[in-house]
């Protein structure tokens, strides 16, 4: 009996197996089929998504990566490249060519996920430079009293920052300036840039550094004073980057004499220059006694140098002038002279 019931027991199960066994074949196949189609549609939609997101783009990726770019586009749009090859001297076509051939048998699912791997890398990389420019867009240095000094996008910016003074250069302003080129001269800035905060670039020498002097310690004041001017001085001489004065008012003393010490003079329509030192029983300073005649030249000098050097070549400008004047007369009333201002004013009435 028992045995019989076993024996039963058997053929139940085989039969059952036997019965499920059959199910599995027809189910695998069409859960794979189903997912198979539904990786192709996501690939697709992120492969035309991939397109628009390159447009957005703000920098050129380079030559070497829109090449790639253009050749797993053809692949995964045409498939294998199938072009005959262009000629050896049409070069933008030949690379394109040489690229997409270069994919060889890549399938079209695999070149779409690449082209879109690709376009989210170049995403990213361009998010992240983004960040880091606006987490570092602008960092200040402090510690200073009479001058804002900040670094922005590599450029050092020293504004001078005593709007209520004119800008005015007392002994504090002039050891801070100092030392805000020193260091600026060893951080990662390219360039350094001096403007002024308010309406005046600076308004020179605050004349109080020159009060509450005893007589008996004049004769120290004025040398610690030198001093000071000729340390002042020499850290705009001796700083090894360009250096870009941005007049944004009025100028005066010291701070024009000095801008022959700079690469490049920026002048607001608001800015003017005055050197007022024979009013003030002064000489010049900031080397504007040996840069300003080698960059305006002779007709800008000190009125002093200016009847000297005249009147040793009065003779030779006046001969020189007269004999002008003989040439232009006779320019005058050439028919060459004639016919191109009758050219000149022909063109002028038509525009």
């Amino acid at each position: 009996m028992a045995a019989s019931v076993l024996s039963f027991a058997r053929n139940l199960c085989w039969r059952r197996i036997c019965e499920i066994r059959p199910v599995q074949p027809v189910c695998i196949p069409s859960i794979h089929l189903h997912m198979t189609a539904a990786t192709m549609q996501v690939s697709q939609k992120d492969f035309e998504k991939a397109q628009e997101q390159l447009k957005l783009l703000k920098n050129d990726p380079g030559n070497e990566t829109k090449l790639k770019l253009y050749a797993l586009f053809k692949q995964a749009t045409e498939g294998p490249c199938n072009s005959p090859k262009p000629g050896m001297l049409d070069f933008v076509k030949k690379a394109k060519w040489d690229a997409w051939n270069s994919l060889g048998s890549l399938s079209q699912d695999n070149a779409r996920q690449e082209y879109t791997k690709l376009v989210s890398s170049l995403i990213s990389a361009e998010s992240a430079g983004e960040k880091k420019d606006a987490s570092s867009k602008e960092s200040s240095h402090g510690g200073y009293e009479t001058l804002i000094v900040t670094t922005d996008n590599n450029i050092t910016k020293i504004m001078f920052n005593r709007p209520d003074k004119k800008n005015a250069i007392n002994r504090k302003m002039y050891r801070e300036i100092i030392n805000a080129l020193q260091e600026a001269a060893k951080d990662d800035s390219t360039i350094a840039v001096v403007t002024g905060n308010g309406e005046y670039y600076t308004s020179g020498n605050d004349l109080n550094n020159f009060s509450n002097v005893q007589p008996s310690e004049m004769k120290k004041m004025a040398k610690d004073a030198a001093e000071l001017l000729k340390e002042f001085v020499g850290s705009f001489i001796e700083f090894p980057k360009p250096l870009i004065a941005v007049v944004n008012g009025p100028a005066i003393g010291i701070s024009v004499t000095l801008l022959g010490l700079f690469d490049i003079v920026y002048a607001s329509d608001k800015a003017t220059f005055h050197t007022p030192f024979s009013q003030l029983g002064q000489s010049p300073e900031g080397c504007s006694s040996y840069l300003f005649p080698k960059i305006m030249g002779s007709a800008k000098s000190l009125a002093v140098s200016k009847q000297l050097l005249r009147n040793i070549e009065k003779e030779k400008l006046h001969a020189v002038n007269s004999q002008e004047c003989e040439v232009l007369i006779e320019r005058w009333l050439s028919d060459e002279c004639l016919n191109a201002l009758v050219t000149f004013f022909q063109r002028k009435s038509k525009l």
